[in-house]
């Protein structure tokens, strides 16, 4: 019996098989029969992997401090730069949700929560300079491993260093309100006491609304102390006003507020975050609300006549305000763990906050209108240079705007309120919170308005570049 039917081909396998024999017969080493469902498979073992370090940046980048909406754009770019071109970013203030397309058609999701929150700047930069680079086509194995490097890198310099900047925070806030060097030093005397206590409560894992009821407790403290003993001090130390003393103390407490990325998430649509940002802010304020009351509720009860004034200081040079409001900057970027390129550009932003605010006030402008011009010129500054040094335009402007944060106004307000004047306390109040605000928007419009004018520098340096070349060859 034939084993072929006439007229009928061989099967695939046959043929497969005698193409194998004859090959082997004639020497040839036969190639790997590959299946296309292993691709399939390391395909997506690329796409989880790269979805992983994708979600672990973004985590990184929301606990540093970024905006919602810088953590959504940088994150978009590097998972396009890793062929993850359907994807989508869901950020809320606790958590991060990232969603693509495998190899095979179904959708991956990978979810990470933000477990803590702590200002350093240089790791937030570095994040932003990763992000970067992961968008121009990294590995994934590779941006896997550069990531974890960086997040278990060790901070620029010592946390004592840390802590003498927030010192020099406030003897620079001190000398910006008017104050002498007395109370510069007693400021400086109060926030060292201030950030001893409150690393020692972080060590121990306390909240912190817990910690700003203790850090604004120990400051009232200070300014009970200061008058009671006002009338013992020598006469070298001259007046010595509890008020100056206090309100520098706090506008280290108050530098660490969200303010200007619950604006920017606002503006940009992240409305949830926005809003969890904003309630985080108004419950520290409540603790220290709660922190000073209760001190002053205690001495009440002891007899203490409370009657601390708030007689207007002599406004202090013009020169002295700039350089104050750079050192105060540039302090408050040591204490948040910044490096020496973010250091210098936020020295730069303070000065250029105090001497636009300065130049607004004696221009006949009010307290809030200042405040906006000079964050509105921080911003467009910050967003648009601050880059060319690899330093992210949001660490710039936030330590730029720290000069112009109502302590003193916050502080008044609710001595105001706890004493019993409600309408002058609430007066109070919405100033310092109308200057907050206005800080908060015009950088955020700062840096709005920025984007297009960087796009179209980056076009004409292009350009420029193009030509130059040209006339070479």
């Amino acid at each position: 019996m034939p084993l072929l039917l006439p007229g009928r081909a061989l099967p695939g396998t046959v043929r497969s098989g005698f193409a194998r024999l004859a090959g082997r017969l004639a020497g040839h080493v036969p190639a790997p029969v590959t299946d296309p469902a292993d691709d399939v498979v390391v395909q997506q073992h690329q796409a989880l992997e790269a979805l992983r370090a994708l979600t672990r940046m973004a985590e990184a980048l929301l606990s540093c401090g970024a905006s919602a909406a810088d953590v959504a754009a940088l994150t978009l770019r590097a998972a396009a730069g890793a062929g993850l071109h359907r994807t989508q970013v869901d950020i809320t203030f606790t958590a991060v949700v990232i969603a693509t397309v495998g190899a095979d058609g179904f959708p991956l999701t990978d979810v990470r929560v933000v477990q803590a929150r702590a200002t350093d700047y240089s790791r937030l930069s570095a994040l932003y300079e990763l992000a970067h680079e992961a968008g121009e086509g990294l590995e994934p194995a590779e941006l896997d491993a550069r990531l974890k490097r960086l997040l278990s890198s060790r901070r620029p310099y010592r946390g004592a260093v840390a802590s003498l900047g927030a010192v020099g925070l406030a003897v620079s806030v001190a000398v910006v309100l008017g104050g002498g060097w007395p109370v510069a030093v007693a400021a400086a005397a109060t926030t060292a006491a201030l950030q001893a206590l409150l690393f020692a409560l972080n060590r121990r894992g306390l909240p912190a609304f817990f910690q700003q009821v203790a850090g604004a407790a120990l400051a009232t403290c200070v300014a009970l102390a200061l008058l009671l003993w006002q009338e013992h001090l020598p006469d070298w130390v001259g007046v010595l006003p509890p008020s100056l003393v206090v309100g520098s103390g706090i506008v280290v407490l108050l530098a660490g507020l969200s303010l200007v990325g619950s604006a920017e998430d606002a503006i940009s649509g992240f409305y949830v975050t926005a809003g969890a940002r904003a309630f985080e802010t108004v419950t520290l304020t409540v603790a220290l609300v709660l922190g000073i009351a209760g001190v002053l509720d205690i001495g009440q009860r002891a007899g203490i006549t409370l009657n601390l004034t708030f007689a207007p200081t002599e406004t202090p040079p013009a020169l002295v305000q700039v350089l104050a409001g750079a050192a105060a900057a540039l302090a408050w970027a040591v204490s948040g763990y910044a490096d020496a390129r973010a250091i210098a550009l936020a020295a730069v932003a303070g000065g250029t906050a105090a001497a636009v605010s300065a130049a607004a006030l004696a221009a006949g402008a009010g307290p809030i209108t200042a405040a906006g011009l000079a964050a509105l010129l921080v911003g467009l500054l910050a967003e648009g240079t601050a880059w060319r040094w690899r330093v992210p335009g949001l660490v710039v402007s936030v330590c730029g705007i720290v000069p112009l944060l109502p302590g003193l106004a916050i502080y008044r307000a609710i001595f105001t309120l706890v004493g019993g004047g409600t309408s002058a306390g609430l007066a109070l109040l919405v100033q310092a919170l109308g200057t907050a605000l206005a800080l908060a928007a015009g950088v955020t419009l700062g840096e709005f308005l920025s984007t297009p004018l960087r796009r179209e520098f980056d076009r004409v340096e292009r350009r420029v570049r193009s030509r130059s070349l040209n006339r070479r060859f």
